[in-house]
């Protein structure tokens, strides 16, 4: 190679910094961002050990020290693979696997001798990136993998050049330009490439290990709980006008056996025989789409009064004779399905009164004071009818100064008791308990439903967002003239938690002078909310059409997009599209065919941009004693007259000390020096 002016190495060198010690900090750099979404899963001490070994090597390459010899990186490694054995108490599977391969890819950068182990820390940086799938799909996650992405392209680039590195701007510019080449065939491969049932990626915490959601239990304090997450428990999309929120009622599981302080769902080992349903609805039906996250259970909440054809893709659907609708299989990864409702309906009128016994049941010895007072507004009106029997406890929670709160007091053996009579503060599985144990106690079948209430309305996709917090309990009592009827006893004490949701009839206390964001928030009409329903509304679309594009999704876009071109205005606009390619085509053949000329021509097409346009019978060298005259800095002066001086000798064949590819890949690393 002919000497060249090193402008870049000049940089370099005036920052402190040769050209090794650069690339290899930014290799490093690169490593750490791979590393970075590993660190919410692994245990600290991976974390910390891969931390602290990135440091020790910046610090080596920082101080210009030698790399630490092997016999005190080997017992390292061995010493790390030991405490992985010991954590998962396995060398193999998922997590035991990402561990040690974290670690791998820390203790090689340790271990950089030669050029062969530049491109294996890249290499295995590159599939340690791809790991973070097996963890987590989410939006965030793959920007954060892309970022990475170019980062290590750029690393790898870096070490690619021979003569003058360019700045790291360009070489950012070519990573990024790498990508965007790629991102077409990986889109095309995305959407044509057969698919496969679930997530591409095998087992990642967002796609499959959703947090639990209802359980078919319920104690005082157990809904509660749960209502303090917000994570999605899905998705509705209605298909036509959504019913208004006081009827968005998710019927869940159904509880009828009470022990005195958990209710459980009634056991079929009592022998019960299945019982012809009497169901009638009115109206039009309710069509919606639901998108169900990972609940790792079987149950299903549905729309009261859901309809018979709701069917899971890869499940089989059962019920039971309380409508309830449960997988075979727990769910554990996103579900997208059909189903319709009816609000206006009536269950089981007419039916025998013998078959409800089971719903009058209460344990024997436990909450004397309840019962007594279940007397009493018995005794108060002796042909009062359930509905009026209803009707007073309501009136009960609504004049006897009761209470809603998230953080009820711990109940001890008569929980009911110390309830209704000491605390009258709780949650709502406290009051559907408690009315269910006086409405039995009064004789009328009664029984507590779990599910969910209400949902969040995104404005921009049109999508419902039902969450955790919005687990909810309430009660049904039945009569032989109308069947069961949903009553909702929290609506006596905070009618808020029906009409709006759960964050305005229990705002949550703002920490660190938070409060005027948590207003906005609330405030659907604010910036802040309507930012986070714009966000909501893209990962609901990334969730959509990313982690849940399935084989019949895919195969009803493929159907789409076939009859979508069948229409001539498509294909009228795809013989545009194939034109103007065409036309781009031409237009590069029109260059000059000589790569060497193609960077002679761009150089000229630079300089003319300044006012020193080449002039038509100037050759390379009068050209470049022009161009001194250019008021440039030393290094750009010194990066023309090299590249002219370069292109004259490989032009008029007086030829140079390197291969003709060689020196072509200088011109192209000058070009950008020279602007």
């Amino acid at each position: 190679m002919s000497a060249l002016p090193p402008a870049a190495a000049r940089i370099w060198l005036a920052q402190g910094l040769t050209r090794d010690k650069a690339d290899t900090l930014l290799l490093l750099a690169a490593a750490l961002m791979v590393l970075a979404p590993h660190a919410a899963h692994l245990p600290l001490w991976v974390s910390l050990l891969s931390g602290a070994t990135l440091l020790w090597r910046a610090a080596i390459t920082w101080l210009g020290k030698r790399m630490p010899p092997v016999w005190l990186l080997v017992p390292l490694a061995v010493a790390a693979m030991a405490g992985v054995y010991a954590t998962y108490r396995t060398l193999l599977g998922r997590d035991a696997g990402v561990a040690m391969l974290v670690l791998l890819l820390a203790f090689k950068l340790l271990e950089m001798h030669a050029r062969r182990d530049l491109f294996v820390v890249t290499f295995l940086g590159f599939f340690v990136l791809l790991t973070s799938f097996l963890y987590s799909q989410s939006m965030p996650t793959a920007l954060w993998v892309a970022c990475a992405l170019v980062i290590l392209l750029t690393a790898q680039l870096s070490f690619q050049y021979t003569g003058v590195v360019p700045p790291l701007r360009q070489r950012l510019r070519a990573s990024l330009k790498l990508c965007a080449l790629a991102a077409p065939l990986a889109a095309l491969l995305f959407i044509g490439f057969p698919r496969i049932q679930g997530p591409l990626w095998g087992l990642p915490g967002d796609a499959q290990g959703g947090k639990t959601g209802l359980s078919d239990s319920m104690a005082p304090g157990s809904l509660s709980t749960l209502a303090q997450s917000d994570d999605p428990a899905f998705r509705v999309r209605f298909l036509g006008a959504a019913p208004p929120r006081h009827q968005l009622y998710w019927r869940s599981i159904v509880l009828g056996d009470y022990d005195g302080r958990t209710w459980t769902r009634v056991p079929r080992k009592r022998g019960l025989q299945r019982l012809e349903i009497a169901i009638h609805g009115r109206g039009q039906p309710v069509r919606y789409e639901t998108t169900m996250e990972a609940s790792n259970t079987r149950w299903i909440a549905l729309l009261e009064l859901a309809g018979p054809d709701v069917r899971l893709p890869g499940h089989r659907v059962r019920d039971t004779d309380e409508l309830e609708l449960y997988a075979a299989d727990p769910i554990e990864h996103r579900l997208r399905f059909s189903a319709s409702a009816y609000p206006d309906y009536t269950l089981q009128a007419g039916e025998l009164p013998q078959r409800m016994t089971r719903w009058l049941e209460l344990p024997a010895g436990y909450n004397p004071r309840t019962l007594a007072l279940a007397q009493q507004l018995r005794a108060a009106q002796p042909e009062a009818s359930a509905q009026q029997l209803s009707n007073a406890v309501l009136a009960r929670f609504r004049s006897q100064g009761y209470g809603y709160t998230l953080e009820p007091p711990l109940l001890g053996r008569d929980a009911v008791d110390e309830f209704l009579f000491d605390s009258k503060a709780g949650f709502c599985e406290h009051y559907a308990g408690a009315y269910v144990v006086l409405m039995r106690a009064m004789g009328v079948a009664a029984r507590v439903v779990t599910g969910y209430q209400g949902g969040e309305l995104n404005p921009v996709d049109g999508y419902l967002t039902v969450r955790q917090s919005d687990a909810h309990a309430w009660a049904e009592i039945w009569t032989s003239a109308a069947g069961w009827q949903r009553v909702d006893p929290t609506a006596a004490v905070a009618p808020e938690r029906v009409q709006r949701n759960l964050a305005r009839a229990l705002p949550r206390p703002a920490a660190f002078g938070l409060a005027p964001l948590l207003e906005l928030q609330n405030n659907p009409d604010s910036w802040l909310a309507q930012l986070r329903y714009h966000y909501t509304a893209l990962n609901n679309s990334w969730n959509q059409w990313v982690l849940d594009y399935n084989p019949e999704r895919q195969r009803s876009f493929l159907e789409e997009l076939g009859a979508a071109f069948g229409n001539w205005r498509s294909a009228l606009g795809m013989g545009l599209v194939l034109a103007l390619l065409f036309a781009l085509r031409w237009q590069r053949r029109r260059q000059p065919a000589d790569p060497l000329d193609a960077l002679y021509a761009a150089f000229c097409r630079q300089q003319a941009r300044r006012g020193y346009e080449r002039r038509p019978a100037e050759g390379p060298l009068s050209y470049a004693a022009r161009l001194r005259a250019m008021p440039a800095s030393q290094e750009k002066h010194a990066a023309m007259d090299q590249f002219l001086h370069l292109y004259g000798l490989l032009k008029y064949g007086a030829g140079g000390t390197e291969s003709r590819p060689a020196s072509l890949a200088t011109l192209k690393t000058l070009l950008p020096l020279c602007r």
